[in-house]
């Protein structure tokens, strides 16, 4: 592995070697250099923050079917605009007193076995969750977690929303979810930030009838880390966007882009909305736009061979230690990045699989693997965000820490 100086060495901050994948924490994904050059030349000037959200707006469209799009400061602040969107809709009134929901539905159902510690984002917008379903499948009864009935049963006059996280395990089905709440004209939100590639899932849940949908911007996508992409209906959307933009503006001179918003309906400029606080720079925006671009031209039957073959790489380097078990798993058309699980014999190698991974992660440089299934002593390293250089690193400190 290079050991040419870096930003993070001159800063004094230790750097990572990245076999975890697209995780936030060290970074997400490195952005496209393409990109990099985009945000760059942005800075050299200026340019209407609603006129980029419009351009960005045609690309998403463009690319998942939906009515409109918009770019929030992440994928978990989209869910957090893509909710106050669901509560407020065009009432400017609600959009002024949020998170203060009185008057509104305000309450978000949700799978129990949907949520996660990301639906935060769902209840600051002022959204109560109500969760549905039971945990006997972890209980080995037998039952069906999250029963469809259990859905609709839930739904009130205050509910706003249904909230829906997307992973292959994930039941009910999506297709019933959206049945059962288009039935009672209730919006289904969907988190698939993580769920690209493969390119398809981009149209896949518009096509599927949700909504709002949200993906990251930082992870496959490789645009800016701290942009997240919103798409779904333009009511929605166009809510979302008035809660977002700047609105300290004169009436008399206020001139939004059309296509994006629409002022005749609003008796008045808006005030600052509760997504005022997740604002995306001009060159975050223009960085968004360039990476998303690019993604879609991308040969991603390559990169998958690419990955294929860095993981063999660190299978061949770690298959002759006896401590070790290694299994590649994915590299579907739907888990279409593979990976490979490694388990170790903690009996014999004197070590825990977490102490293993702690001790990696307290090097200089700092190696992260995935770090999800060590109550099975098994840690995972993804090659996603790995050179094949970096993926011989990884496996040599492996082998030094076990011996």
């Amino acid at each position: 592995m290079t050991s040419d100086s870096s930003i993070y060495d001159e800063l004094g901050v230790p750097r990572v070697v990245n076999a975890a994948g697209t995780k936030t924490r060290i970074g997400g994904s490195l952005i496209r250099p393409e990109a990099v050059e985009a945000m760059s030349r942005a800075a050299e000037g200026f340019a209407r923050i609603s006129d980029l959200q419009a351009r960005a707006s045609e690309l998403i469209t463009d690319c998942t079917g939906a009515e409109a799009g918009y770019v929030a400061s992440g994928a978990a602040a989209a869910m957090t605009l893509g909710t106050a969107a669901c509560i407020a809709g065009d009432d400017v009134a609600a959009m002024d007193r949020l998170p203060d929901t009185e008057g509104r539905p305000d309450e978000v159902i949700m799978p129990r076995t949907h949520r996660t510690g990301y639906d935060h984002a769902i209840r600051a917008a002022g959204a109560t969750i109500v969760d549905v379903g039971t945990n006997d499948p972890h209980l080995g009864t037998g039952s069906a977690a999250i029963e469809p009935w259990e859905i609709e049963t839930a739904i009130t006059e205050d509910t706003a929303a249904i909230a829906y996280l997307q992973k292959e395990y994930t039941t009910p089905l999506l297709s019933k979810v959206v049945e059962i709440a288009h039935r009672h004209d209730i919006p289904v939100l969907v988190d698939a930030a993580a769920e690209v590639p493969p390119k398809a899932n981009l149209t896949r849940f518009i096509d599927a009838g949700v909504d709002l949908v949200v993906f990251s911007g930082g992870k496959a996508i490789r645009g800016p880390q701290s942009t997240g992409i919103l798409a779904g209906r333009a009511d929605l959307i166009e809510s979302a966007a008035f809660q977002h933009l700047d609105m300290h503006a004169a009436a008399e001179v206020w001139d939004p882009p059309r296509d994006l918003l629409d002022p005749s309906a609003y008796d008045g400029v808006p005030r600052q909305g509760i997504g005022r606080t997740l604002k995306v720079g001009k060159e975050e925006l223009v960085g968004l736009i360039r990476a998303l671009e690019l993604f879609l031209e991308e040969d991603q039957d390559e990169l998958v061979a690419e990955w294929t073959d860095r993981t063999a790489l660190l299978d061949a380097e770690l298959t002759d230690v006896d401590t070790l078990s290694c299994e590649t798993v994915g590299g579907g058309k739907v888990d279409v990045a593979p990976a490979l699980h490694v388990t170790v014999d903690e009996d014999v190698a004197g070590m825990t699989a977490a102490e293993l991974v702690l001790a990696l992660r307290r090097e200089n440089p700092r190696v992260f693997v995935g770090a999800d299934a060590l109550a099975d002593a098994t840690f995972v390293l993804n090659p996603m965000c790995l050179t094949d250089d970096e993926a011989q690193y990884v496996a040599e400190r492996i082998r030094e820490n076990l011996s």
